[in-house]
């Protein structure tokens, strides 16, 4: 059995898919790194079955229909013989000294029969433009380099979330979770990471800044413009997120409260969205969801609709709607978030 496997969601990304895939390699025979080629009409697939060929003991390339992000990470667990499951899409890159060091800490916890739930590391937006680079970090939250629980944890400040930039899952979990992500949608980023969570038990967290996020480029899933052209799929994962977990049913308090921090911000992404498009359609939309969140689970509407973000994103009105993209673009500074 592998010790880490490492999922690369690849669609048209003949051009920066070798700086990825190159980042990874230094794992050796410890990793096994799943390029999985998603239907792309460009030279992906002759770079990922010149990768598996050149290390046939290390990379794995796979070949399937477009199916989107998240039937490329799907993919990647159903195909997965690591210990622990990471995903790195396409364009990013992994720091190596930091590599280096989670591999070592998950090498030793499994030498001393210790298995985890959950790895949390650090990533930095490498926002193309940006000056200085914004790093999330938890060293102020998480006990950091040693076994802990969801009980000993400090509180999380609004913006410091858990991405799937940050977290390995034991693959075990994922497959017993019942983990499916849906094709053809994007923003599905969200749900690898939340659905899981009740699952998790074990955590250990490295204060190293692992993951690099590239953030900037003008047809990203994560532009603003690009989002709401997409919004429909927000909307989407924003309701999954609902369905998929009952917060009602965790009984961990902290844990409960982190998940409905969690679930808040991703519903005030989706509001704000469709406010800043400034489309009737789009504010009928914004209507129907919280409309939605009220008829699905009137206890988890009363808690968002009535708490501080979701009274300053339904103030009614031109003015109220005005207030709430100028709360918006104030966190995006402090933040750091597109």
């Amino acid at each position: 059995m592998k010790l880490l496997s490492v999922a690369i969601p690849c669609y048209n990304s003949q051009e920066y898919m070798r700086n990825c895939i190159e980042s990874l390699l230094p794992g050796g025979e410890k990793v096994e790194l799943l390029i999985v080629n998603d239907g792309s009409s460009d030279n992906t697939a002759e770079i990922a079955d010149e990768y598996a060929a050149k290390y046939p003991t290390i990379v794995k390339a796979i070949h399937q229909p477009n199916g989107g992000h998240g039937e490329a990470v799907n993919a990647g667990i159903r195909n997965a013989s690591g210990l622990y499951f990471k995903v790195v899409d396409s364009d990013d890159w992994v720091n190596a000294e930091a590599y280096e060091k989670i591999l070592k800490v998950l090498d030793d916890l499994t030498e001393n029969e210790t298995i985890i739930d959950m790895l949390i590391s650090n990533f930095v937006y490498e926002k193309e433009g940006a000056k200085k680079k914004k790093v999330m970090k938890y060293e102020n939250v998480l006990p950091e380099e040693k076994v802990f629980t969801w009980d000993d944890i400090k509180r999380f400040r609004k913006g410091q979330y858990i991405l799937m930039h940050s977290v390995i899952y034991r693959t075990q979990l994922l497959r017993e979770c019942g983990l499916e992500l849906p094709k053809h949608t994007f923003y599905v980023d969200n749900l690898f990471v939340y659905v899981p969570l009740e699952h998790v038990y074990k955590i250990y967290y490295i204060n190293v800044d692992f993951y690099r996020y590239f953030i900037g480029r003008g047809d990203q899933s994560v532009n603003e413009s690009v989002m709401i052209k997409r919004i429909d799929q927000q909307i989407k994962v924003n309701k999954l997120m609902i369905e998929q977990v009952q917060l009602d049913n965790i009984r961990n308090l902290k844990l409960k409260k982190y998940m409905f921090n969690y679930l808040e911000i991703v519903t005030v992404v989706s509001t704000i969205l469709l406010i800043r498009s400034g489309t009737t359609e789009n504010l009928d939309k914004k209507r129907e969801l919280w409309r939605y969140i009220k008829e699905t689970d009137i206890e988890l509407y009363n808690n968002l609709r009535y708490g501080f973000m979701g009274g300053i994103m339904n103030l009614p009105g031109k003015l109220g709607r005005s207030i709430a993209v100028g709360a918006y673009k104030i966190s995006q500074r402090i933040v750091g978030f597109n």
